[in-house]
């Protein structure tokens, strides 16, 4: 057997193996409080502000924007390019480890839904709207065991207020009915059809519950939440219990080929066992998987 317990994850065409001993138990350490200075404050503000308001021109104008935006914030130009550069950096790290916590999330769930919830000023206020969504959508995990991924965005031409998410309802989870209404888009100039769930209807206003299944729908809705993040840096909003990885050992005749920096990964035969403890679960499938020990 080359591997016990190892944790597995799925990037949409291939299962990968990390070995146990690529995840060390690590001590945690305790972070060191500390208190910014007024100045600080301000220049991180200004930063955080004008890197979202750049993400909305072509990448090539994004840094100038940026630098033009905090000239009076860090006069001296050498530091204003280093605090910058740095912090630019930070916010390009952060962006691909949520991605990657978004596939290796997503890929390893059975969806039923793409989701969208527009706001309407005559039900709600943007506050109360985020608020009473959210709260709606948290009892909704614990009594019916919803499960979703969104992000918050606002219309190109509206700047109107929606929540983009994918979402998987139990067979026996859904709420109110799903309903086929037609109505005029004034953006795109025709008509438009959407499936809309009267529970939503009533308490949020306009919605759109659009079925998905296939690999190939569930990896368009992903891309779509993607475009998200990169263009407006919101974090994404998880629902549910999403492990990123189940456990399991691994059978040398089940490895295809090392992977990953130094080789230290193997991507799995896609029929490969799934074992634990030695004993044998089935092949991999997604009945199998829900009976796995999932870790994070």
């Amino acid at each position: 057997m080359s591997f016990r317990a190892a944790k597995i994850s799925f990037d949409g065409s291939h299962y990968i193996a990390t070995p146990k001993e690529n995840f060390p138990r690590r001590r945690k350490v305790r972070k060191t409080s500390y208190h910014l200075s007024n100045k600080e404050i301000e220049q991180k503000e200004q930063f955080e502000t004008a890197y979202k308001e750049s993400q909305k021109l072509p990448r090539k104008e994004r840094k100038e924007y940026v630098q033009k935006a905090m000239e009076e914030t860090i006069p001296d130009q050498k530091a204003r390019k280093e605090y910058i550069d740095r912090n630019s950096e930070r916010k390009q790290i952060n962006t691909i480890r949520r991605k990657v916590r978004l596939y290796r999330k997503a890929y390893l769930q059975e969806w039923s839904y793409f989701c969208t919830f527009t706001f309407s000023d005559k039900l709600h206020t943007e506050e109360s709207f985020r608020k009473s969504l959210r709260n709606t959508l948290k009892h909704l995990v614990n009594r019916k065991g919803w499960k979703h991924i969104g992000v918050w965005e606002r219309g190109g031409d509206t700047n109107r207020l929606h929540f983009h998410g994918i979402f998987y309802i139990p067979p026996n989870g859904m709420v109110g009915e799903i309903i086929e209404t037609k109505d005029y888009s004034t953006t795109d100039r025709k008509m438009q059809t959407a499936h809309q769930n009267t529970y939503f209807l009533e308490r949020y206003g306009r919605n759109d519950f659009e079925s998905i299944g296939s690999p190939m729908e569930v990896r368009q809705s992903i891309a779509y939440l993607m475009k998200y993040i990169e263009k407006s840096g919101e974090k994404l909003i998880y629902g549910g219990k999403l492990p990123a990885y189940f456990e399991s050992d691994v059978l040398d005749e089940d490895i295809l080929c090392p992977y990953g920096i130094e080789d230290k990964k193997a991507i799995l035969a896609d029929d490969f066992l799934c074992m634990v403890d030695g004993e044998v679960m089935g092949k991999v499938s997604p009945e199998v998987i829900a009976n796995m020990p999932k870790v994070n």
